[in-house]
């Protein structure tokens, strides 16, 4: 027997279940969660790309003081 293509049921995916909080518009804790823990994903990003600006800074400074004596030693002898 053929399955019937005009029973769209399922389709489309399932909802949430609402709270009583979220029914009346009093919104969810969960969104409060989500906010504070993007804001501590961002926190941390930001800490993670100033370490990583002053490593690379160290580092360029280290690779040009180590040119510099190389350009220096040849200009020498």
């Amino acid at each position: 027997m053929a399955k019937s293509r005009n029973n769209l049921l399922g389709v489309g995916g399932q909802r949430k279940k609402l709270s009583r909080a979220e029914q009346q518009g009093a919104g969810s804790a969960r969104g409060a969660d989500r906010k504070a823990a993007e804001d501590k994903k961002q926190e941390l990003v930001r800490k993670m790309r100033e370490r990583a600006e002053a490593q690379a800074d160290t580092t360029t400074a280290a690779e040009s003081a180590e040119s510099g004596e190389q350009d220096a030693s040849p200009a020498q002898s």
